[in-house]
């Protein structure tokens, strides 16, 4: 029987070299896409829905661009799957992370302080350190890009590197066509990446650069005053560097000191945690976005209702998401059949007794401010102002999630109980005005290390892109203070992998070492194309470049200010070993994946039968 005749009428087939080359268009179409958008004077894409009301979207956020696109193409859908795989990688490195301080808690009876004092040192004493230390995740890959249930809280959680993952993912796709043309059998090439990518990730260990405290040396007890005063000092530096580094090819570059200091004095408040959600931003239109700052508690985008108490000190917080409605007669449009309008009245004001014991209920539980998820009509409202109780209605669901987070209260949707609900507490709560908007301002919060950043701009679309910007180094920063290892940016990281990887080819024997030849060109790929965004002459700079990294212990990366080769050590440019070490791994793991591929087989649609 022949193959063909095991396909629907209208199903499509591709194989061998055709399939391949397939594979390797698509895919590199893709890195082409977003190439230009690489490096600090990338340009921006703009991104027009089809949709209701044709939004409109100004970026040049690697994985912005890359969720609003409908791609057919089989293999450019696995490279916009590689994000997803960083995500789990970030996921999997914090559940560690956090198991590590549960056991560090529970055993040792330590506080989260002096957990991010010791660093990771519970780790070590529990095993869990090594687990971390193993490659295994490099050949899990290939499951991971299929887990596409994880790409809704991509964006949440990957920092940077989303673009530079795609783009180094085209280049090895793009030195692979030239050597499967060359008569190189695709698992050749695998091998040579395998062995390639091994020794260009030794070569960044050799040369990361680590100043978090390490509280596993003993002598921490002896010179803790010295450490503090030294080492965090040059993990701040360190953190600064990465985030301006991040922030450079952003909206925000021109001001990025400002925000990176933003985003580190927000990250050092979380004192080791992970936990972005502790960390609120807010964006408000008007002002320059040098105006945005950073404010301690948290500030909830609504108003104080008229005839509320505008203030409130030792708040007693009650957070609900219930029915605050009276007259579910003309609200729902019931049909009632009476005899009398006096039988209206008594069923108005059976309903308004109601409300009145359930608004009883909820002040039973000795609050002095009501948070409701959802509306709160006139009477419920003047019954709790004649109580003294502030109430906030129809605060939006993220920001009731939050409220409850850091207050330390839980929400709540029966009152029956009072003993069984957990009230938040704040020492003041206030109303503000940021540009011509009032604002509710919770401080003194349970969770000490909540805060705000106020984002302030010209337009929504700045806006939004500026979130983004954020986002991304609040990100990079929080993941950089779980591993605090640092690397120098500027197209450093791929020189010195491509130097590494250049001399392992001189002594592979065979024509694996074609393939690992392609991979040092792909690495240098980055630098190049970050050099041709700032419109330089990138043959010479990266000839420059070679040069400079044959030196011992070079820093030599793009400067695009100058337009030279500089000192990335003197210039402060840094970035984090995490992100680049997920970037080499899962671009390699994603190119290996479209390599294997020797078969296309579109599926025919699904049609609804007919029944009688």
């Amino acid at each position: 029987m022949a193959v063909e005749s095991l396909f629907k009428d209208e199903a499509t087939e591709e194989k061998g070299e055709r399939a391949r080359m397939a594979s390797f268009v698509g895919a590199m179409a893709i890195a082409d896409l977003v190439k230009t958008t690489l490096g600090p004077k990338g340009m921006d894409k703009i991104l027009q829905s089809t949709g209701r009301g044709h939004s409109v979207t100004v970026t040049n956020d690697g994985a912005t661009i890359l969720k609003s696109l409908h791609i057919d193409n089989a293999a450019a859908k696995v490279l916009v799957g590689i994000l997803d795989a960083i995500l789990f990688f970030c996921c999997f490195a914090l559940v560690l992370e956090g198991l590590c301080y549960y056991c560090w808690k529970r055993f040792f009876f330590a506080g989260p302080t002096l957990y991010t004092l010791q660093g990771n040192s519970a780790g070590t004493v529990i095993g869990i350190k090594r687990i971390r230390k193993k490659s295994y995740y490099f050949k899990c890959w290939q499951a991971l890009i299929s887990l596409s249930d994880i790409s809704k809280v991509q964006d949440d959680e990957v920092g940077d590197g989303t673009t530079s993952v795609v783009v180094l993912a085209g280049e090895l796709l793009r030195e692979a066509e030239k050597l499967v043309n060359a008569k190189i059998h695709p698992m050749t090439i695998i091998a040579g990446y395998r062995m390639a990518a091994e020794c260009a990730r030794n070569a960044l260990l050799e040369r990361v650069v680590d100043n978090k405290l390490d509280a596993g040396d003993f002598l921490f007890l002896f010179f803790l005053f010295l450490l503090l005063t030294c080492g965090c000092k040059k993990f701040r530096v360190d953190l600064m560097k990465i985030a301006m580094t991040t922030l450079s090819s952003k909206i925000l570059s021109q001001d990025k000191e400002h925000f990176a200091k933003l985003a580190v004095d927000a990250v050092m408040r979380l004192k080791g945690s992970t936990n972005l959600e502790s960390i609120q931003i807010i964006k408000k239109a008007g002002g320059s976005l040098k105006d945005s700052f950073l404010d301690e508690g948290f500030i909830l985008d609504k108003k104080i209702g008229v005839g509320q108490p505008k203030r409130i000190e030792n708040a007693k917080i009650l957070v609900a998401n219930t029915a605050m409605d009276t007259d579910k007669v003309k609200i729902y449009g019931a049909r009632v059949r009476v005899d009398s309008m006096a039988k209206v009245a008594e069923i108005e004001v059976a309903e308004k007794e109601k409300m009145k014991e359930k608004v009883q209920k909820i002040i039973n539980h000795g609050i002095n401010c009501f948070v409701n998820r959802q509306l709160i009509y006139n009477f419920p409202e003047e019954l709790f102002a004649d109580a003294g109780v502030l109430a906030i209605e129809h605060a939006d669901f993220d920001g009731i999630e939050r409220l409850g987070l850091v207050t330390g209260g839980e929400i709540a949707s029966t009152f029956d109980n009072p003993e069984s609900v957990k009230l938040g507490h704040c020492k003041l709560i206030e109303e503000i005005m940021i540009g011509e908007d009032k604002l509710i301002h919770f401080s003194g919060v349970e969770m000490g290390q909540a805060c705000t950043i106020v984002l302030r701009g010209a337009s929504p679309h700045m806006l939004d892109e500026a979130e983004r910007s954020l986002h991304d180094a609040l990100c990079v920063l929080s993941q950089t203070v779980n591993d605090s290892r640092v690397l120098y940016g500027g197209g450093w990281p791929e020189m010195l992998m491509a130097k590494a990887v250049d001399e392992l080819a001189k002594k592979t024997p065979g024509k694996r070492s074609h393939a690992i030849e392609a991979f040092s060109r792909a690495l240098v790929a980055i630098p190049t194309t970050i050099a041709d965004n700032a419109g330089l002459d990138s043959a010479e700079l990266v000839a420059q470049l070679r040069a400079e990294h044959h030196k011992e212990d070079s820093t030599a990366g793009i400067d695009v200010i100058s337009g030279s080769v500089g000192s990335m050590e003197e210039l402060g440019i840094s970035e984090a070993f995490k992100v680049k070490n997920a970037v080499l791994l899962s671009a390699t793991e994603a190119a290996e994946m479209i390599l294997r591929v020797d078969e296309i087989i579109t599926c025919a649609p699904r049609r609804r039968e007919d029944r009688m």
